[in-house]
């Protein structure tokens, strides 16, 4: 009688604590790819945009979402392709333990964080959890401190962004109503006409490639 084919399953290999941060690690996935990455930026900018063309349910937040995920795939590709050749693959490879692995991952997006964020926004945070910083060791900032400086710059920049986008919108919002109103059309909605508008110039403009280039592009 043939024997049944062995199980072989490498992540099973280390101790029942290697596993237990494995599996903890798989759970804050969906925080890390909030508030640790660049999607925040980007899904609030995008959410931003939508709502200065006057369009609060196009595109649709699965749209709006997905799209961020895609750009947040592109900008964090070099962060995620160090981590894998720095952490994964040598723990995968039995050279690492989980918690060297997990401290190496943890350092490359710390890294990336802090070339995101502003030292004022770091050194709030610290005075707040009462830490003190040396001047230019950034290595030893705990990620305590990194992860919330970074998530307040992300914010800011993603507001900054927005309102650069959502000016030209306002200023069409206001060229039509002032239209309207000096032609006696005061039971016509300003939306109505300026949707049209607003429309136009963004598609004529190739505005969705202007809008995705320069989220990218302002990551450092």
């Amino acid at each position: 009688m043939p024997s049944l084919p062995s199980v072989h399953m490498d992540v099973f290999r280390g101790s029942p604590l290697d596993l237990l941060i494995v599996l903890f690690i798989l759970g804050l996935v969906p925080l890390l790819a909030v508030s640790a990455t660049s999607f925040t930026r980007i899904v609030v900018v995008l959410g931003l945009l939508r709502a200065s063309l006057g369009t609060p349910s196009l595109p649709p937040n699965a749209v709006i979402a997905a799209l961020a995920v895609m750009l947040s795939a592109l900008v964090m590709a070099p962060t995620f392709g160090r981590i894998n050749t720095k952490a994964i693959v040598p723990y995968q490879q039995h050279h690492l333990s989980a918690s060297v692995a997990l401290e190496r991952g943890a350092g490359e997006l710390k890294a990336f964080m802090l070339r995101q964020t502003r030292r004022s926004d770091i050194a709030a945070f610290a005075r707040y959890a009462g830490v003190s910083l040396q001047d230019g060791d950034t290595l030893s900032i705990p990620i305590s401190i990194v992860a919330p400086a970074f998530m307040v710059g992300e914010l800011r920049a993603a507001f900054a962004i927005g309102f650069a986008f959502a000016l030209p919108f306002a200023a069409i919002d206001v060229i039509v109503a002032t239209i309207m109103m000096s032609l006696g059309m005061f039971m016509v909605p300003p939306a109505t006409l300026a949707l049209p508008v607003k429309l136009l110039l963004f598609v004529a403009a190739d505005g969705w490639s202007i809008v995705c280039g320069s989220l990218i592009q302002s990551f450092r």
